[in-house]
């Protein structure tokens, strides 16, 4: 038998998603029995499955030990670097500037050095985070971007932020702004681009069409131009839609790729030119939000940018963005 004693983190959440969680080798059929036969508890009482615990509740588990995540004498987000280039911190939240290169989280070909794991590691040598203090939360990103794009990314210190800010960014209540250097000039100084996008998930790829149908999704990607020079010109983009790959797919699409884009991009001619990494970064974000923030509701109207972006600065240097 073990028990658990809600925590701040653990809060609000059904009791169900709380024990697969806390108890993960446990299978979910045996959880709902067990739930359902009383081995489980909350409280010492008969409890629902949709039961939403609360800070200072006893979750108690008559269950077999072989259920329980054994302990582990090493992390592994300790294999990573613990160095971050800091936006801003405060106790609930992070912005960490992702240099590119860097997987924001895990994939079949990196598992140990991603950005998450740097933030727990960071965490963890602050004293904010120690997974033995907590049942089921960890230090997660709301938001990501691709490996080879730079930028801002969000890090929730805690559940609650995480929650808010997961809601901020459904309801389009944060905004991000990027920067990119395209091939060629575009037509129209400022234009609002829609599309309809389709993800090849065998081969990580997007594809766009200017038709709506079944399987695609639709996107809306606004840019303004900045600056040109020598066939090449600097845009500011906002993403009016979020969707994989969206920025540098749908500027492709209308003969402007970015510059060191491998995917959807002149690569090899860009490598001759002296040009190998991605020209995209997403350099600025505004909490802007519209309904009540809670917790954090001091971020209301405050905007974070990034004064130095690379490409910007080999480019088009004394350009202001």
């Amino acid at each position: 038998m073990k028990e658990f004693i809600i925590t701040k983190n653990d809060a609000n959440q059904r009791l169900d998603k709380f024990i697969t969680k806390a108890c993960p080798t446990l299978p979910t059929a045996l959880m709902f029995k067990y739930i359902r036969t009383k081995r489980i508890k909350v409280n010492g009482k008969r409890a629902e499955i949709s039961t939403r615990l609360q800070v200072g509740d006893c979750v108690s588990a008559y269950i077999n030990d072989e259920f329980f995540t054994p302990a582990q004498p090493k992390y592994d987000f300790l294999s990573a670097p613990a160095k971050l280039d800091i936006v801003y911190e405060d106790e609930n939240i992070v912005l960490v500037n992702k240099k590119q290169g860097l997987l924001v989280h895990p994939d079949k070909n990196e598992y140990g050095d991603t950005l998450i794991a740097r933030i727990q590691h960071y965490l963890y040598d602050k004293g904010e985070y120690n997974p033995d203090d907590e049942h089921s939360f960890r230090p997660a990103l709301a938001n990501r971007i691709d490996r080879n794009t730079a930028g801002i990314v969000i890090a929730a210190k805690n559940a609650e932020a995480l929650r808010i800010l997961c809601d901020k960014i459904k309801y389009r209540e944060i905004s991000k702004q990027y920067l990119t250097v395209v091939h060629g000039t575009p037509k129209q100084k400022t234009a609002t681009l829609t599309g309809y996008l389709e993800k090849n998930e065998d081969k990580n790829k997007v594809y766009l069409s200017k038709q709506k149908n079944d399987n695609n999704l639709t996107i809306v990607t606004k840019y303004t131009l900045l600056a040109t020079k020598n066939n090449l010109s600097l845009l500011e983009v906002d993403l009016l839609t979020g969707r994989t790959h969206q920025i540098r797919a749908h500027m492709a699409s209308i003969g402007h790729a970015i510059l060191g884009d491998g995917k959807y991009g002149k690569l090899k001619e860009d490598k001759k030119l002296g040009f190998n990494k991605q020209a995209l970064c997403s350099y600025k974000l505004t909490f802007d939000f519209k309904t009540d923030a809670g917790a954090l509701e001091y971020l209301k109207g405050k905007t974070f940018k990034l004064n130095n972006v690379w490409f910007v600065d080999e480019l088009f240097p004394n350009t202001k963005y």
